[in-house]
C-alpha cells in the first residue's frame, strides 16, 4: 500500500473525529440552552411543567459530559495530537465540563420555578430575575454560536457581556434585601429567588469561561484571568 494514501485516509479519519468531537458539544450545547430556555419560562410564567422537564432529564447533559471525555480520552491514547488538534481536544473537555454545570444551574433554577410556582410573596422581584435570565441565555446562545465558528471576535464580545450580566445580579440582589426587610414572611420565598439569580450569575461566568477557551484554540493563548482590555491586545 502506498504510505502516502495510508497518510492521507488516517489524516481524514482523524479529521472527521474531531469534526464529530465538536458536533457533539454544540449537540450537549443545544440540549443545555433548551433547559435552561425552559427553566427560565417556568420561572416567569409560575407553570411547573417546563421545570419539571428539565430536572427529570438533566442525565442527559450529564450523558453528553461522559461520551464526550470518552472521545477525547481515545484521540487523546490513539492520536497523540499536537498543536492546534490537542489545543482543540483541551478546549472541548473544558467546554464540555462547562457545560455541564451550567445544565446543573439550569436545574437549580428549574428547582425554584417548582418551589416559586407555590409561592406568594416575592412576584414582584420575578420580572428582573426573568430580564436577567433571558440575557444570561443570549449570552450561552452567542458563546455556542461563537464555538460553532470559533469566532474569538465573537467570543470577546460575550467576555464584554458578562459585565452587564453582573450588573443586573447586583441589582436583584439589592431589590430582594430591600424586600426582606420590608416583608420578613417573603424571606423564604425571595431566597429562592435569589439563588435562582445566583445560578443564573453563574451561568454567565461559565460562558465566559468558553470565550477564552476559543480564544486559546483560535490563538493558542491562554487569557484565563486577564482584564477585557488585555484580552483585547492578546488578540489583535
Amino acid at each position: 500500500m502506498d504510505t502516502s494514501d495510508l497518510k492521507h485516509h488516517y489524516s481524514q479519519q482523524f479529521n472527521s473525529e474531531l469534526e464529530e468531537l465538536r458536533s457533539r458539544v454544540l449537540a450537549m450545547g443545544g440540549t443545555v440552552e433548551q433547559h435552561l430556555e425552559l427553566a427560565i419560562e417556568a420561572l416567569g410564567t409560575g407553570v411547573s411543567a417546563g421545570a419539571e422537564t428539565v430536572v427529570a432529564n438533566d442525565h442527559k447533559v450529564n450523558a453528553f459530559d461522559v461520551e464526550i471525555d470518552e472521545r477525547c480520552t481515545k484521540i487523546l491514547a490513539l492520536r497523540q495530537p499536537t498543536a492546534s488538534d490537542l489545543r482543540l481536544v483541551l478546549a472541548v473537555i473544558k467546554t464540555t465540563a462547562d457545560l455541564e454545570r451550567i445544565g446543573d444551574e439550569a436545574k437549580r433554577v428549574a428547582s425554584m420555578a417548582i418551589r416559586a410556582a407555590s409561592g406568594e410573596h416575592g412576584r414582584n422581584l420575578y420580572g428582573q430575575i426573568v430580564h436577567l435570565g433571558n440575557q444570561v441565555q443570549q449570552m450561552l446562545h452567542s458563546v455556542l454560536d461563537a464555538f460553532a465558528r470559533m469566532d474569538v471576535q465573537a467570543a470577546v464580545q460575550v467576555a464584554h457581556e458578562d459585565v452587564n450580566i453582573d450588573r443586573e445580579y447586583e441589582s436583584v440582589m439589592r431589590q430582594s434585601m430591600t424586600y426582606m426587610m420590608e416583608d420578613p414572611r417573603a424571606i423564604p420565598s425571595v431566597l429562592d429567588l435569589i439563588w435562582a439569580a445566583r445560578a443564573l450569575e453563574r451561568i454567565g461566568d461559565r460562558c465566559c469561561n468558553i470565550s477564552e477557551y476559543i480564544i486559546y484554540f483560535v490563538k493558542g493563548k491562554d487569557v484565563r484571568h486577564t482584564s477585557l482590555d488585555d484580552i483585547r491586545k492578546e488578540i489583535s
